[in-house]
């Protein structure tokens, strides 16, 4: 498997619209930027930082994420989450993560991905690649 450096960044970004808030998503009752777009948005981020990394045939899957929703963004803001590898323990990558909307920090916490050869993981599923 290839080999991935700390420090090494990834970002991803979205326009809150009403498919991605609390209500829309049934996380809540209201019309904003609901959490699990949040987490997905951070988790693409990760995806992002290791992607470069990675070796023909692997991949990464999300096994644990810790994080505080600290504001509240309403439809129409860009938020930005970024990801940073800050270490590596055999498979194992955790990452820290924030997001932003442009005003202030919306999001912040840990992420943890694995390392996995992808035909291995579908195979499991019983799907292919």
């Amino acid at each position: 498997m290839g080999g991935l450096e700390i420090g090494v960044r990834g970002a991803a970004a979205v326009k809150v619209g009403p498919e991605n808030t609390a209500l829309a998503l049934g996380s809540g009752d209201v019309p904003a930027f609901g959490t699990p777009a949040l987490v997905a948005l951070m988790e693409k981020a990760a995806v992002a930082a290791v992607a470069g990394g990675l070796v023909p045939g692997e991949t990464t899957v999300g096994t644990w994420l810790e994080i505080a929703h600290l504001a509240a963004t309403p439809v129409g803001a860009v938020i930005r989450a970024e990801a940073e590898l800050v270490a590596v323990e055999g498979r194992k990558l955790i990452f820290a993560v924030v997001a932003h909307d442009g005003l202030q920090k919306i999001g912040e916490g840990r992420h943890q991905r694995v390392r996995v050869a992808r035909d291995r993981f579908l195979a499991k599923l019983g799907s292919t690649p």
